[in-house]
């Protein structure tokens, strides 16, 4: 069980480096996610995201701050959960900085020697990586306003 990457980075990121990296003659099973920066942004999940907005509004573009520390943070989760044995290699990659739409955003990639438990891992992985990593989205919308999201 093996964390290939883990890392966050100012530079477009590569799917094929990510799939290369998982990428096992024990694996019978890869899983990626790639999040990219879309033209939108509507309410998010749940009552109230305490932004003020409601409905869509078009996203300019965007730019990504990361904590110094969000690369060991990101190391240690990848590193737990590949402690669990149900996974061959894990790989994630975030990127930082100005970002247009339809630029990538983050990859993940999850090998497993079953195909369930690479779509488990993945998922797991990307929902704690949103949910715990400390990197904040500035993002920037057609009509000049903007908003910070993920903000402690």
């Amino acid at each position: 069980m093996t964390v290939t990457l883990a890392e966050i980075r100012e530079s477009p990121l590569s799917v094929d480096e990510v799939l290369s990296s998982v990428s096992s003659p024990r694996a019978g099973g890869v899983c990626l996610f790639v999040g990219t920066v879309r033209d939108h942004d509507g309410p998010h999940e749940g009552s109230d995201d305490g932004s003020g907005r409601s409905g869509d509004q078009s996203v300019a573009a965007l730019d990504y701050s990361a904590h110094p520390q969000a690369a060991e943070a990101a190391r240690a989760l990848a590193e737990r959960l590949a402690a669990d044995g149900r996974s061959v290699r894990i790989a994630v990659v975030h990127r930082v900085g100005h970002l247009e739409v339809g630029d990538i955003a983050v990859v993940v990639g999850v090998s497993a020697e079953h195909r369930g438990e690479a779509f488990e891992v993945c998922r797991e992985l990307i929902d704690e990586f949103k949910a715990t990593i400390p990197i904040w989205k500035h993002q920037r919308f057609t009509d000049g306003a903007d908003e910070w999201v993920g903000l402690p």
